[in-house]
This record gives C-alpha cells, structure tokens and sequence, in this order.
C-alpha cells in the first residue's frame, strides 16, 4: 500500500461550524482557511511545494538579515545566505523544518518544534504555534521559550495571505489599513534606508481604496488599535465580503507584499500580510529584537476571519 507524501507532510484539519483550516507539518504554517467554502487566507494545493513563505512562522527573525552578519553580547555571527541574490539571509531557519502537533482537536492543532544550536545561532529555542478556531474566526499564537542555559536573540513572524475571494487578482480588491508610517527600503537588496509618512504617497490606504497595480513590499508600523489592542489589515474582494487579519501588541510591524515577484500563476492572488515582531534587519541592528533570558517565554497572537461590511470589527 502506497503512502502519498506531500511536500508539505502530514495536514492537520480543524474546524468549528462553517470554518475549515489546514495545517502542515513542513515549517508548522497555515496551507488554507475558509468560511462557507470562501477562502480568508489564499490557500495553495496540496500537491504544490510551499513558495512566498505561504503562511510559515518565520523564527528567530522574520524579513531580511544583511549579509546574514549580525552581533550578540560581544560575539560575531553569521548565518547561511537563503536569498544568495541579494546577499541577505531571509525569514529565519524554521520554514523547512518539520514540526510535529503536540495538540490536534476538532477545532485546534498545536505546532511545535525545537530549534537546536546551529552555525551562526548557537542558542536553544522551543517554539509553538497554536492554530484556533472559533465564533470569531482564527487565532494563531507563537510561544518561544529559551530552552538553553544563555541569552538568545529573538523575532518572529508569519506569512500568510489574504484572499480577494473568487474572482480575479487583488487588483479588484479595497484595500484599508491604517498604518500611518512606512519603513523604506533600497530598491536592490530590501534593506531598511528609513522611515517615510504614508500620507501623500502611494501607499496611504488609511481611507478605503482599490489596489489597482501598486506594487508593495514593505513593513508598516505606527499602527492604530482599537479597544481590544488590535490593529487591522481590511482586504475587500468583488463578492463583498472582507477578509481581515488583525495583530495584537506585540507586533508592532505588518509587511504588506502584493506578490508581484512570485511564480505567474501565483502573481497578486493573494495580499501577504506580514506580522512581525521586529523591522527588517533587526537582528544587525538590535532594533525591536527581543532578548530572551534561560528559561523566559514570549507570546505573540494576530488573527484572521471575513466578514461582510455590517460586521466588519472597528
């Protein structure tokens, strides 16, 4: 008897009424969401091997790391380059890695995994990844806990993708998110040159407004919150109905990437939208990096759920 193997490894299904999710042993992310049978994250097939990052944790950084150098407690590192291209080492060492569930119920599946000293992080690091469903859509928390007996370094994100829904690119799409700062970048390797006011620029989307082609990948910060700590990315599709990811405090950063650069069949199918814990290049410049002491755990949680215009959260 024959055994398929997907690229992705073993799926893990949840779900809770007309919500379905599926998780994936191959970098612990999120393969598909969807209510009533419409996607809220941009799923990809099964048979397809996992690009864009599409919806992995990115630990112990998320984004770029110039030349993969970086500096902690008075020691040099360096890290092997993953986008050689650019001279840049890119979303951390977890996205290849296979995690296993430590919890899989009808609407609940717990990733896990260890990441063991290596060349260039030579640091001891459990992480898990909880993936909810409930009433109000999906929760997703990460849990780093050093696991060693010295201090480590640490930022996080994730990479999914919200979706236009049925029809066509997200260039039918509204989009609305109220980050009030960019951070921009060099036009050649993606690295931070600064800071820049999205008010005026092609990328104030603070008032609802059609993507159109603007092609964007870059961190946002400066994020307004409502009661609950949340800050929201409102991705609207043709059919009416929003897709919405929200991060709690602890991510004071969202990439938007409007996947210009991936594969034409994947091209603007989807929004990448990014939480991170920390700017790019945070681990050279320490900005935003989180310092883990032996034994101390950290916490982050965004989420996801779709919606029509009447329900939208505020």
């Amino acid at each position: 008897m024959t055994t398929t193997v997907h690229p992705s490894g073993e799926q893990f299904e949840i779900g809770h009424g007309d919500q379905h999710a599926t998780v994936v042993e191959v970098g612990g992310g999120i393969r598909s969401y969807t209510r009533s049978g419409r996607d809220v994250l941009q799923p990809y097939p099964v048979d397809a091997l996992c690009d864009g990052a599409h919806g992995t944790p990115l630990v112990p950084w998320p984004n770029r790391l110039a030349d993969g150098r970086y500096s902690f407690d008075g020691a040099d590192y360096r890290v092997a380059l993953t986008e050689p291209a650019k001279r840049n080492a890119i979303h951390g060492f977890l996205r290849w890695r296979p995690w296993r569930a430590l919890v899989h119920e009808a609407d609940r599946v717990v990733m896990a995994v260890r990441l063991l000293p290596l060349t260039g992080y030579p640091f001891l690091l459990d992480v898990a990844v909880d993936y909810r469903l409930s009433a109000g859509g999906l929760t997703v928390t990460t849990t780093a806990t050093n696991a060693g007996d010295r201090s480590l370094p640490y930022g996080s994100g994730q990479h999914p993708y919200l979706s236009p829904g049925p029809e066509g690119t997200i260039d039918e799409a509204t989009l609305r998110f109220d980050a009030a700062t960019r951070i921009t970048t060099d036009p050649d390797r993606q690295l931070p040159t600064g800071t820049e006011a999205v008010a005026g620029t092609p990328f104030d989307f603070r008032e609802p407004r059609r993507l159109g082609d603007t092609a964007i990948d870059f961190a946002f910060t400066d994020l307004p919150r409502d009661d609950d700590g949340r800050a929201w990315v409102r991705l609207t599709g043709a059919d009416g109905l929003t897709a919405a990811l929200w991060v709690d405090r602890a991510y004071p950063l969202v990439e938007l990437y409007t996947a210009d650069t991936l594969a034409p069949s994947r091209r603007r199918r989807g929004l990448g939208v990014e939480p991170m814990t920390c700017p790019p290049n945070a681990l050279a410049t320490g900005q935003g990096i989180i310092r883990l002491e032996a034994g101390e755990t950290t916490t982050s949680t965004w989420g996801a759920l779709v919606s029509a215009p009447s329900e939208e959260a505020e």
